[in-house]
């Protein structure tokens, strides 16, 4: 049996080896995390990845209305003295409120694009599970929203090839205002979201998104500040009753998404334009439109 001195020595050479081994585990902890400049240089090559994707796509600055149905070639030649130089169209989507589109096919792209008109394509997929709009409950995100995505993404891309809008496209896909305060529900869109943008992206084209400001909007850009990833290349955002101010709006900050960002400002705005009267919405943008060929 040793006597107290030895026991002493013992206990406090434990101690020291004790306190070396946390002080190694914690050095190998570290070592292993990424040092903060290589985590800022990391986003700075996404979104310098991003920007280069974008160059694709040709830029538009200027005036666009929306439409559920497509005009006809004839009202969109009319529609040439009109201060629109881009045209959204709901081209696909099992969520679209006008499903038959008697206009919308390619030869009607290419004639309204040689006639100089932009194209910004909408697609209306599912929609969130805590959706307000009463006609949109029927199209929920179901219990697999990545997977659900994902087909999603496939079928945006698909449908926009059809009509002859090339890579290098933006895709916008529409969500209708949802509680976005209801965290399960939100997180499920989210999963949802960046599913169907991975998709988009894997297949050479831009994902866009489009939402109200209260509610999708503020959710990307919340998921932005979060450091989320696989978010959209570009944003169009709703706020009616206001004159456009692409730049102001507070759910987004002034330097996220520049020259990629569209703010429809008004709905449901009826005009008649070179004798051809349309019920329309008026968006500002800045923002790619599609490249059709």
């Amino acid at each position: 049996m040793a006597g107290p001195g030895r026991r002493s020595f013992t206990r406090a050479m434990r101690r020291l080896k004790l306190t070396l081994a946390t002080f190694a585990a914690t050095l190998l902890t570290l070592a292993a995390l990424p040092a903060p400049a290589a985590v800022a240089d990391e986003w700075q090559d996404e979104r310098q990845e991003e920007q280069a994707a974008a160059l694709a796509a040709p830029p538009f600055k200027g005036a666009a209305f929306d439409i559920c149905n497509a005009p006809s070639s004839a009202a969109m030649r009319a529609w040439r003295s009109s201060p629109y130089r881009a045209v959204g169209v709901y081209y696909a989507g099992r969520g679209r409120h006008c499903p038959v589109q008697r206009n919308l096919n390619k030869s009607w792209v290419t004639q309204v694009h040689r006639m100089g008109w932009q194209v910004l394509p909408v697609f209306v997929g599912s929609q969130s599970p805590c959706v307000y709009a009463q006609n949109k409950k029927g199209v929920r995100i179901g219990k697999q929203p990545v997977k659900q995505g994902r087909s999603e993404g496939g079928q945006a891309v698909q449908a926009a090839r059809a009509l002859g809008i090339l890579s290098g496209s933006p895709l916008y896909l529409d969500l209708e205002a949802y509680n976005v305060g209801n965290a399960s529900c939100a997180r499920t869109t989210l999963d949802f979201v960046r599913a169907w943008n991975r998709e988009v992206r894997a297949r050479g084209y831009l994902p866009g998104f489009y939402s109200s400001a209260g509610s999708g909007v503020r959710q990307m850009e919340q998921a932005r500040l979060a450091g989320v990833k696989d978010l959209p290349a570009a944003i169009w955002f709703a706020r009616w009753h206001t004159g456009p101010a692409i730049y102001q709006e507070a759910s987004l900050h002034k330097n996220a998404w520049q020259h990629m960002r569209i703010h429809q400002y008004a709905g449901d705005a009826a005009e008649s334009h070179g004798g051809y009267r349309l019920v329309v919405d008026r968006n500002q943008v800045d923002a790619p439109v599609a490249r059709i060929g």
